[in-house]
């Protein structure tokens, strides 16, 4: 299975980066992973509704050009669909009778725009709170992992 994480942004606090790396590592036992980081669009510190629809669509462009063909998109966002980590390991399972590749997208500051959004057919929430978008990656690596360890009876969900 191929598994591609598109994020917009670059991971900036070290504690952050370290465990991004140690699940990175760990999905080697499982999975070809990739993280293919957009650059993030910069704006003002109290930015209009203008300027922010067009950070989000410049964003948005960017991430469109990274998808690789044929994968089945998963866009993170906050009217995404909750699971639990066993319902997501089962939704990866079936996603993997259908498509070799799984490429999850998270956004930047500002989300996803719509037309990246349309790219999924089942779209991720991890809830109604809000998570930085660099956090946000280190939680889905980290359940991505989990759901692989599911699937596989490893002893790491309990």
């Amino acid at each position: 299975m191929n598994v591609t994480v598109i994020a917009v942004g670059r991971l900036k606090e070290h504690y952050l980066q370290d465990g991004c790396k140690e699940y990175m590592k760990r999905l080697k036992a499982f999975a070809k992973l990739s993280v293919i980081e957009v650059n993030e669009e910069r704006c003002s510190d109290h930015p209009s509704d203008n300027e922010i629809q067009n950070v989000i669509k410049k964003e948005g462009s960017r991430i469109l050009n990274k998808i690789p063909k044929g994968a089945a998109v998963i866009p993170l966002c906050i009217e995404g669909k909750e699971f639990t980590s066993p319902d997501f390991s089962s939704l990866i399972e079936t996603i993997s009778l259908q498509s070799s590749h799984i490429c999850f997208i998270i956004g930047g500051s500002f989300g996803l725009s719509d037309e990246v959004k349309s790219q999924g057919k089942i779209k991720l929430s991890f809830g109604k709170m809000t998570l930085p978008h660099q956090l946000a990656r280190m939680v889905l690596l980290e359940q991505i992992y989990r759901a692989f360890s599911i699937s596989n009876h490893s002893q790491y969900h309990k």
